[in-house]
């Protein structure tokens, strides 16, 4: 069985990419692909998440045996991570820089043996220099993260250059 993918960059412009692959192929099969379709060289630390409908991170996927009882990409066909119930992955790359894919299963079909997979069907978007920043947001008021101290509130009196080391 093919597995077809859509690959979706979390930036503002839609950079995507549309992947076929066996189901038999591993995750790390997978990474390399979507690595090479994005232009990366696949050399970077990189993790997938299990993740739920509303793209909530998971369980995380290492590329390697980092921890007992965690299975790597290596070990985990993308026959046995995608099913009914399951069809979304959220895949990172480059932990320093943290590129951040959305992995859909877009739909599951016979292989097409003229075909050499994986096998990109598809890409929108051209992928940026420098990987887009993440805003992050307080969850107190959803406003971008403010120090809770106002200028004023300190009383220089109180506060001596030991406290500051």
């Amino acid at each position: 069985m093919i597995y077809r993918f859509r690959i979706i960059l979390d930036a503002k412009d839609d950079i995507l990419r549309d992947i076929e692959i066996e189901g038999s192929a591993t995750l790390e099969d997978f990474h390399y692909s979507i690595a090479q379709s994005f232009g990366f060289g696949g050399r970077e630390m990189a993790s997938f998440y299990k993740t739920n409908e509303a793209w909530e991170q998971g369980e995380e996927i290492p590329l390697l045996d980092m921890d007992e009882g965690i299975e790597p990409m290596g070990q985990a066909a993308i026959e046995s991570i995608f099913n009914a119930d399951n069809h979304h992955l959220i895949y990172v790359y480059d932990f320093l820089d943290l590129w951040t894919f959305f992995v859909e299963l877009m739909e599951i079909g016979e292989q097409d043996p003229s075909t050499l997979y994986p096998n990109l069907i598809f890409a929108q978007g051209d992928v940026p220099e420098e990987a887009p920043q993440k805003d992050f947001l307080s969850e107190k008021n959803n406003s971008e993260f403010s120090n809770d101290i106002n200028e004023g509130d300190l009383n220089e009196d109180e506060c001596s250059d030991a406290d500051f080391y």
